[in-house]
């Protein structure tokens, strides 16, 4: 016997029954049960049976809890619910597999940082157990062992359309793993975990740990490398001896989907570069802003996790918080929505996540959003089904409505991705959740039309159109007038009905009764409070919609995509060209001096000719020098600028496994305004909080490429050591009393104890004996192999004294002493070490040693034979620093030519590049600057400033950005104010930028 009712029947019918949906049970079956299989028939509907394929009048058949057929000649089985779908579509349940916390209790508060004066420090885990040393590394955390169904939530996420989520706990870098559970309101959760262990999760954030360590983005990279390095070694030869749990689980863990955590764009660059190093295909949950280095992340070939979260509004109606809204922040609130569709028109592979979605009841509202605004639906679909089940190995479970699959599935009123279609039934293992609340419409598809209505003695026709889930009700009088009515007819048949049959004296008439599929009869008042019986009999079937005046498809406006994504960015990157700057004022730094009247030619990046009047090329950009000053581009041997999440990792006493090339940020408009500046590298420097630091990094300033391309290429690599107040914690607070070492007689210890166990890390490496490759001692043993050079924060002499002396101990020398205030000491034995000075011009008496620096000591460390370079340590000085140089002048005496080496050929030395960059000669890098004046003048402006031959400064188009810029905002802003609500929003403006020097300790992450 079939049974045939609607949809929305059945969800009494099953919660009167106990249906076995998997068979066999471990769980005893209290009496009285029900064995009857869960067997049911969706006829007629429209259905996906997945995103590609689409299906007209077809059925779809479930028993116990999974799909047994779905197709167009489906034979439905003697004693199933046959339910008529027609009108409706059935779609594959969606899929999350990025669900924080669902069903799993919180985690602890986020853990403190690594800054000054904080708390105590911690320096190994707290945590009991053969775990790992660190707190941030929680691989053997499994999110199913603490799992417990949660219904509320459970019914949040049905009603948006999700049948399954990977849920995990977003606590640590190593997160352990999720697991992949069906959105049941089971309390046998044994019932609602599909996998136990269905992906590994990591981020660049250290979660709840009360550890210091890592402090910053690099340290959180350099943990994630060396625990991939620890997990290959305990397998070969660590587990014989030591127990470490946490690795045994991470390498377990290695077998499953890695899925990680970006905080923005640059973050999936530098995911990607781990999985490049490791061999790691990662599913990289991103921040919704890839769209801004799309080719980039494309080229990573890595597979993307993308929320549907957009920026509010900003809140511009004043226009002072208008103007104090970045420009970078307004165009990401326009462009946001668009990035799906980036995506998908560039090839990328991704899923979609309701994951940061405060309110989830927008889930529709930015999924609709993001089809306006280029997301194809399709896509859209294969972003809900089938991409999230397959990146995590569930395809064969759910993801599509093919036969053995879960029988996770939505019923919807039309298509679901237009605004007036709803979800009816989500549902999941066999088992519906009512998401629309029926009517009487709604279960008896074909009830809209035209009604005779008998109202006492009036007779009136009741018109009834529009959609089912909430008709449009109109009476007709018999002098053919129409009033509106309210009509409200329940799933179960109970029939209300309200309308003025007079408008003159404002009284209603009120309905109540009972509806079958052939009438309606009940009782009723009129305005006059008196009883009557009232019958409605159906006459004709409402007719199609007239189509109403459709207003015309307008694509959103958008502005232009820029590089990098933020004020002074290239709507295309600029390219190199050949270029003739012609009767210049050209200074050289070469034995040639300063030469007037001179024509500098530049081909492919290199500087090809040098001389006066050289012949014109046919495709040659031609600028005239008269007047002007050519010099080779400045170079910053200091400079803390565009890094991301903290210069310090300060938290230990060495931290040489960071480095500062893994946290670059291309996107600092600091690279911009030093450009305007003259300066063409930088050497971006750990800070100065541990006696050894991290590895540097020197870049050129080309503007608006990835962080990857910023790096000086083929550069033999330095790392930076620090000496005196710092180090020692002097000014750090009470708490930091811990961390070796509190003394300057204990830095010194520190250096002598690390290299000696660099050296016997070395003889280890090269015994051939199996060892553990540590990226710490790496580096250090490279300091004692000449592989890589120290360059040293330091001030008082004694100290400077100290470095080099252990540097000779161990058979090597030290490449830098910067700031170096009281370098003038000890210059002599500086010259004799082979040691260089870069050093500040006229800076003292900010703390206590440097009470005794004095503005002669560049001129004074380069009389004794010193390489002297002149440095910023500061974001706003590396801007004038031709400035600085002219100083050395000022106070010293110095001639010029050597006081504009102290800013571009010197530290080119001190660095090893001079080979490259620093001087104007033939087959060297075009990293020049065009000046109006003398550059030692304090009217010297830039005009134009070159990096590998590429203009990324030019005065002229600074002027012109500056008004597009201005335009650009304006444009925006106006956009904002049109809202409804005239520019009032929930985001409230904010342009402070973070600005970091040696002794900045914290993570603004």
């Amino acid at each position: 016997m079939k049974i045939v009712t609607s949809p929305f029947l059945i969800l009494g019918f099953l919660v009167s029954c106990t249906l076995s949906l998997f068979g066999q049970t471990t769980f005893p079956t209290p009496a009285p049960s029900d064995e009857r299989p869960g067997l049911f028939a969706f006829t007629n509907a429209t259905i996906y049976v997945d995103y590609k394929t689409r299906l007209e009048s077809a059925t779809l058949l479930i028993r116990d809890g999974k799909v047994e057929a779905c197709g167009l000649q489906v034979k439905i089985p003697a004693g199933a619910v046959v339910i008529d779908c027609s009108g409706k579509s059935i779609y594959p349940a969606f899929i999350d597999i990025y669900a924080t916390d669902y069903g799993l209790p919180a985690a602890a508060p986020t853990g403190g940082g690594g800054g000054q004066g904080q708390r105590t420090p911690q320096p190994l885990s707290n945590k009991k157990g053969a775990y790992a040393w660190n707190e941030a590394l929680k691989p053997e955390y499994n999110a199913a062992d603490f799992f417990s169904t949660d219904a509320k939530s459970a019914e949040e996420w049905r009603k948006i359309g999700f049948g399954t989520l990977l849920t995990h706990r977003a606590d640590g870098v190593s997160r352990g793993t999720g697991a992949f559970v069906a959105l049941t309101d089971n309390t046998k959760d044994h019932q609602s975990i599909i996998a136990a262990r269905a992906a590994h999760y990591l981020s660049f954030r250290k979660g709840s740990s009360t550890q210091n360590y890592p402090a910053s983005l690099m340290g959180c990279i350099a943990m994630i490398r060396q625990t991939y390095l620890d997990g290959e070694w305990y397998k070969t030869e660590g587990s014989k001896e030591e127990r470490n749990l946490s690795l045994e689980a991470w390498n377990n863990a290695l077998a499953l989907p890695q899925i990680f955590e970006a905080s923005d764009k640059l973050d999936v660059l530098r995911i990607a570069q781990i999985g490049k190093e490791f061999n790691v295909k990662y599913l990289i949950k991103t921040a919704g802003d890839e769209y801004q280095r799309l080719d980039a992340v494309k080229a990573t070939g890595q597979p993307l996790l993308v929320p549907l979260v957009f920026p509010e509004n900003y809140d511009v109606k004043d226009p002072y918080d208008a103007l104090n809204t970045s420009l970078k922040d307004l165009m990401h609130w326009e462009l946001a929505p668009g990035n799906a569709g980036k995506l998908e028109a560039a090839g990328i592979q991704f899923a979609l996540t309701a994951a940061g979605l405060k309110d989830k009841s927008k889930f529709w509202e930015n999924l609709r959003k993001a089809i306006e605004y280029g997301l194809t639906e399709q896509t859209a679909l294969q972003a809900l089904t089938y991409h999230p089940a397959g990146f995590v190995n569930q395809y064969s479970q759910v993801g599509s409505l093919e036969p053995g699959k879960l029988a996770n599935f939505l019923i919807c009123s039309g298509s679901i991705f237009q605004k007036d279609s709803k979800i009816l039934q989500n549902w999941t293992l066999g088992k519906p959740l009512e998401v629309t609340v029926p009517n009487y419409f709604t279960t008896n598809p074909g009830r809209l039309g035209t009604y005779k209505l008998e109202v006492g003695k009036d007779n009136y026709t009741l018109f009834l159109k529009g959609k089912p889930e909430a008709p449009e009700a109109q009476i007709m009088k018999a002098d053919s007038s129409k009033v509106k009515a309210n009509v409200s007819v329940s799933a179960a048949g109970l029939v209300s009905i309200s309308f003025q049959p007079d408008t003159l004296n404002k009284g209603f008439v009120a309905l109540s009764g009972t509806a079958s599929t052939k009438e309606w009869i009940g009782r009723g008042t009129l305005p006059s409070g008196a009883w009557l019986d009232w019958r409605a009999e159906f006459t004709a079937a409402a007719g199609p919609d007239k189509p109403g005046k459709q207003s015309p498809i307008v694509a959103p406006t958008m502005g232009d995509i820029i590089y990098p994504f933020t004020a002074f960015g290239w709507k295309e990157k600029p390219r190199p060209e050949t270029v003739l700057i012609q009767n210049a004022t050209v200074w050289t730094n070469e034995k040639e001096g300063v030469v007037q009247n001179c024509d500098v030619l530049i081909t492919n990046g290199k500087i090809q000719k040098i001389g006066r009047q050289l012949p014109v090329q046919d495709n040659a950009v031609l600028i005239d020098g008269t007047g002007k000053h050519l010099t080779a581009g400045i170079i910053d041997e200091h400079s803390h600028i565009a890094v991301s999440r903290s210069i310090n990792e300060g938290t230990q006493e060495s931290s040489a496994e960071v480095r500062i090339g893994d946290a670059l940020d291309s996107e600092d408009i600091d690279i911009y305004r030093q450009l305007a500046g003259g300066v063409t590298s930088s050497h971006l420097l750990h800070g100065s909080a541990n006696p050894i630091g991290g590895q540097t990094q020197l870049i050129k300033l080309r503007w608006g490429v990835t962080p990857e391309e910023l790096k000086f290429q083929n550069w033999s690599g330095f790392i930076k050591f620090a000496l005196g107040e710092n180090v020692k914690q002097s000014n750090w607070g009470d708490n930091n009393r811990i961390r070796y070492p509190q003394t300057r007689m204990g830095v010194e210890v520190t250096y002598v104890d690390y290299f000696t166990r660099a050296q016997e890390y070395g003889k280890l490496k090269k015994s051939g004996k199996p060892y553990r490759k540590d990226i710490e001692m790496e580096a250090l043993l490279e300091i004692l192999e000449s592989k890589r050079f120290i360059t040293c924060h330091s001030y008082v002499q004694s100290e400077i004294t100290m470095l080099m002396r252990v540097a000779e101990k161990f058979g090597f020398k030290v490449n830098t002493f910067t700031h170096i205030l009281e370098g003038y000491k000890v210059a002599d034995k500086m010259a004799k070490h082979g040691v260089g000075g870069s050093t500040f011009s006229d800076w003292w008496a900010y703390k206590y040693e440097v009470y005794e620096a004095i503005p002669y000591n560049a001129k004074m460390m380069a009389d004794r034979g010193v390489t002297v370079a002149i440095n910023s340590d500061d974001a706003e000085m590396a801007r004038r620093l031709n400035q600085e140089a002219a100083k050395a002048v000022m106070y010293g005496g110095m001639k010029e030519e050597d006081a504009w080496k102290m800013v571009t050929l010197n530290p080119a030395k001190l660095l090893h590049v001079d080979d490259r960059v620093g001087s104007i000669k033939i087959g060297k890098d075009a990293d020049l600057v065009l000046w109006n004046d003398n550059p030692l003048s304090i009217y010297a402006r830039t005009e134009k400033t070159w990096v590998d031959g590429i203009l990324y400064f030019d005065q002229q188009t600074d002027a012109k950005m500056q008004e597009q810029i201005e335009q650009e905002r304006a444009r925006i802003i106006q956009k904002l104010q049109a809202l409804p609500k005239g520019g009032e929003g929930k985001e409230r403006p904010s342009m402070q930028k973070k600005y970091y020097d040696c002794e900045s300790t914290e993570d603004e992450g």
